[in-house]
């Protein structure tokens, strides 16, 4: 069966997870977007509100397009944050190289095998570069259940993992959505230092401190900054303290290991760290997507709000 052997290849490639959905219009993950969109949740993310039909549609991105193959790829390394206030926190998904590119190097190897068992086959392949709700589709195609923190939670390996798709015009077997297993608990709204998730799986960008410490341009404000508690880069609170995550596994995948000064950066090296520097240490890093400027930016916040506290 071609989706057996799609599948196959995807495991034998060291994906978590694998699973397939149909191509089709995503009705209530369009109108959970859109309402998100007009509470403003989307801060400074412009681009969220951008190709709205491609967003709620994969056909509008290939018009022949029956299936969507999505896959999962563990990035867990068991290591711990640092507790030492004069050490930063970078978030576990940035300690080793970019995930676009290790992720990105996996799906065309899995669209190649696609190719090789379908050479007509049309495909596009996905690793959060286009407009594509890649929660929505991992969620569809059971890979696991969108938890109350917004991320997709999986059985098997907890949250810590990196998604990805392959549309195609192939008309593969359907793999059905799971239960949502979050129950009663809310143990990732109330360990949220900033308040960022408003309501079970609903997320104001505004107050979360990775979005400020990545995606915000300018400066942060004082009352948000003395909750940072050393992040500076991502934040992983509200995944530490997910129950599911007892189930978590090291990943098999070397490059996500963590390079050595990712682990525990003096905050102070990191404020005053040169451009050059910056290049040298994060070549193939998704750090480089803050930039020096707004890395060294949050140092200086963390470090000012420690000092503050500390009168």
């Amino acid at each position: 069966m071609t989706t057996d052997a799609i599948k196959a290849k995807a495991r034998e490639l060291g994906f978590a997870g694998v699973g397939v959905a149909r191509a089709e219009h995503l009705d209530n993950e369009s109108a959970h977007l859109e309402e998100w969109l007009r509470r403003g949740f989307h801060a400074s993310m412009v681009w969220m509100g951008r190709d709205a039909e491609k967003r709620s549609d994969p056909r509008f991105i290939l018009s022949s397009a029956k299936s969507v193959v999505c896959v999962a790829l563990n990035y867990f390394v068991p290591h711990r944050h640092s507790t030492d206030p004069e050490r930063g926190k970078i978030s576990r998904y940035a300690w080793g190289d970019d995930y676009h590119l290790i992720l990105d190097d996996r799906l065309r190897a899995l669209e190649e095998t696609i190719k090789q068992l379908y050479p007509s086959a049309q495909t596009r392949r996905y690793v959060d570069t286009g407009p594509v709700m890649d929660k929505a589709w991992a969620v569809r195609a059971g890979l696991g259940w969108m938890g109350k923190h917004t991320n997709v939670i999986s059985k098997e390996v907890g949250s810590w993992i990196f998604l990805g798709e392959i549309l195609t015009d192939l008309e593969l077997e359907y793999d059905s959505p799971l239960e949502d297993f979050c129950g009663t608990c809310a143990a990732c709204i109330d360990a949220c230092p900033t308040q960022a998730l408003v309501e079970p799986y609903v997320l104001d960008s505004n107050k979360c401190i990775s979005y400020l410490t990545i995606e915000h341009r300018g400066n942060l404000a004082d009352s948000l900054t003395t909750k940072f508690d050393n992040w500076i880069y991502g934040c992983d609170i509200c995944q530490d303290v997910c129950p599911w995550n007892r189930f978590q596994q090291p990943t098999t995948e070397a490059a996500f290991q963590p390079r050595e000064f990712n682990l525990e950066p003096k905050l102070e090296n990191v404020a005053a760290m040169s451009a050059d520097e910056f290049v040298e240490r994060f070549r193939k890093s998704p750090i480089k997507r803050t930039k020096r400027e707004g890395l060294a930016r949050n140092a200086r916040a963390v470090l000012q709000a420690s000092m503050k506290e500390s009168i």
